[in-house]
């Protein structure tokens, strides 16, 4: 299917996300673009202090700013409050995505028992498995595999090659991205003297409403009770969410992060990039996580940001530095005989 290109008047935009507008209302915005990049046609915003000498020279059409930067902008404007925020908003109507037509394809295998709402789309290749239930406003694209007992709930959105295995249950509205699997078994298994003994994940995976999951990302079903996405929060690509796992509502996780088994985190958090999060915690409300950290412990009070990882430094400057690391364990040894030493000498003086 052709893609049509959206167009809108400038006046148009200024109304959708609510800003004042200063120039030609009559212009006609196309796409969205960087400052840099843009040509005419083209609506850029400005939401970085260190981008502003871009947006003095910038060629599109019209650009969303604060207040304060109205002085730089060389075109037509969007007035708004916050500018980023402006911007997400109206990304939505420039989106690259066809909008499916309603139908099933004839080369996907349906369950003579699954239920699929006839304002569904199910493109070619898609799987459905015994007793799954597709709800209206539904697409699941090519070669996605929803396995027996799912619940695709209104408006969801599972992309191409998605995998769910049975009892995954997804809230209305959400996005499942390319590769990604809900519902894999997780990493349980009792040890003996000569073998591992599996656990059979006896679980599912419950994704709460406006939740997306990125490309790759895996999502494990629990042992005995589920493992929860709760609503409105956000995984990015290559992200391992173990069994068990409780993700609070609205908290945001970055890529190739890995959250152990049971561990709970609560609503609003962030998580940054390549963090590990070890098993069997409770991660307080708004707890903000630095990129690279490992949590290895409860955080009980709310609010706080956590860092371990360590920052960018000179390859020599690091060699040298890890060299002194190993001798921490003898300095500290001689810093507390030194100190000893001191108080010795003080006490007899």
């Amino acid at each position: 299917m052709a893609r049509t290109l959206p167009s809108f008047l400038l006046s148009e935009i200024a109304s959708l996300v609510k800003g004042r507008l200063v120039g030609d209302s009559e212009l006609v915005i196309n796409s969205l673009h960087t400052l840099e990049s843009a040509k005419p046609g083209q609506l850029s915003f400005l939401a970085n202090a260190k981008y502003v000498t871009s947006l003095s020279l910038t060629k599109a059409s019209a650009v969303l700013v604060a207040e304060n930067n109205l002085v730089n902008v060389p075109c037509a404007a969007v007035v708004v409050d916050d500018p980023y925020l402006a911007f997400a908003q109206l990304s939505k109507f420039f989106d690259w995505r066809v909008k499916a037509s309603f139908g099933i394809a004839s080369s996907a295998h349906i369950s003579t028992s699954a239920q699929v709402h006839e304002q569904a789309s199910i493109a070619p290749g898609v799987v459905l498995g015994d007793e799954t239930i597709v709800e209206a406003g539904v697409y699941i694209g090519p070669n996605a595999v929803v396995g027996n007992r799912c619940i695709v709930a209104k408006d969801a959105r599972i992309e191409a090659g998605a995998i769910l295995y049975d009892d995954v249950h997804i809230g209305q509205r959400s996005l499942i991205h390319s590769g990604a699997v809900l519902g894999a078994d997780g990493f349980g298994f009792a040890p003996t003297k000569s073998a591992w003994v599996k656990i059979f994940q006896l679980g599912g995976v419950r994704v709460g409403q406006d939740v997306e999951i990125g490309a790759g990302t895996t999502v494990d079903r629990g042992a005995l009770d589920h493992t929860y996405i709760k609503d409105g929060v956000k995984l990015d690509n290559q992200i391992q969410v173990a069994h068990n796992v409780v993700i609070g509502e609205q908290t945001a996780i970055a890529g190739c992060t890995a959250i152990a088994g049971s561990t709970k985190i609560g609503r609003r958090c962030t998580i940054a990039g390549l963090s590990g999060i070890v098993g069997h915690l409770t991660i307080a409300d708004n707890t903000h996580v630095t990129a690279m950290s490992l949590i290895s412990k409860s955080v009980s009070q709310p609010g706080q940001v956590l860092s371990s990882g360590t920052g960018q430094e000179l390859h020599r400057s690091w060699k040298k530095n890890v060299i002194r690391f190993k001798k921490l364990d003898s300095m500290a040894k001689r810093i507390t005989a030194l100190e000893n030493k001191v108080d010795n000498f003080s006490s007899e003086g």
